[in-house]
């Protein structure tokens, strides 16, 4: 999706940009309830209520209700970054001092044309160094703030947030509270005790969006003609807070009684394997996504296979 060099002092190593992510998002379409079609998005003139022409849209910020400056796209040109190929590194940290609430897209840096070997020396000095480069790029005319870190045998460069686009927390009122709080020793022995047993080695193939695949299996099984009956919400009777040592104790209790097997694994045996969609599989459609990128030769844990959509799925989207 991009392609140039890091600037590594006088070394210049050619990159390719791929993303890191391959979203499984279910996205639905507007559709008339009672044709069925799917509705045209249009720009309407509330006051003349006409359409309004692509060419006629222009710019405007709100400087209070109702009123408007008015910024045309030549203004704008001339603020715009300097186009560069270049990912300009200013310097190195200690990837433990970024707190993640910074990070925002991951993607993954590849090798350009000639530039294997600069790139495995880059590769290379950062995991002896144990740093993260923080660089400056410029991608579709929007300069971003970046972090690039060594990931395996890959180098892996995520867009950050500036500091003044992330709000304070000290800024809620109802964490800001808790300051006032206080907890005794006992407590905090026994929440510990609960913390560390419930520790494990963080395992990605373990956690999926049960929510998306019962979603997919719904819609596969409504594409088949199958009447979906529609269970009538009922409101649970919230039961009093139990006293926070008691909650503690039984908590702990709990975990201890599973005879050494982790809660995590005993949770994951608990919930409800999502429904599978009846029929034989069918093959992918022509709107089916792309494969996600290939996971860094170093990692630990292989990222789950990508459910393949039906065409009766593509056909309910359409």
């Amino acid at each position: 999706m991009w392609t140039g060099a890091i600037s590594f002092g006088m070394v210049s190593v050619p990159v390719r940009l791929y993303s890191a992510l391959n979203r499984k998002n279910v996205r639905f379409h507007q559709l008339s309830g009672t044709t069925g079609v799917r509705i045209a998005q249009k720009r309407i003139d509330p006051t003349s209520g006409e359409e309004v022409p692509y060419e006629d849209v222009v710019k405007g910020f709100e400087i209070s209700p109702e009123r408007y400056v008015v910024i045309e796209p030549g203004e704008l040109e001339t603020l715009a970054p300097k186009k560069s190929r270049t990912i300009e590194i200013e310097e190195f940290v200690e990837l433990a001092q970024i707190d993640p609430v910074y990070y925002d897209h991951p993607y993954y840096l590849a090798p350009g044309a000639g530039g294997a070997k600069p790139y495995r020396l880059l590769l290379e000095a950062m995991h002896e160094a144990g740093k993260v480069a923080i660089a400056r790029v410029v991608i579709r005319s929007k300069e971003s703030l970046v972090a690039i870190r060594p990931m395996g045998d890959a180098l892996g460069m995520a867009t950050m947030i500036f500091a003044d686009e992330v709000i304070d927390p000290d800024g809620i009122e109802e964490i800001a509270d808790t300051r006032e709080v206080k907890t005794t020793k006992r407590e905090l022995e026994i929440a510990v005790q609960l913390v560390e047993s419930l520790a494990a080695d963080f395992e990605p193939d373990k956690y999926r969006d049960s929510y998306r695949e019962e979603v997919l299996a719904l819609i596969d099984r409504k594409a088949q003609g199958e009447h979906i009956a529609v269970q009538p919400s009922v409101e649970e009777a919230q039961a009093p807070a139990p006293d926070l040592m008691s909650a503690l104790k039984a908590s702990l209790e709990a975990v201890r009684a599973g005879d050494g097997e982790g809660a995590g694994a005993a949770r994951a045996r608990k919930r409800p394997a999502p429904k599978a969609p009846a029929g034989k599989p069918r093959t992918p459609s022509a709107g089916s996504t792309g494969k996600a990128p290939a996971a860094p030769k170093a990692a630990t844990a292989k990222a789950p296979a990508a459910k393949k959509p039906s065409s009766s799925r593509a056909a309910a989207r359409r």
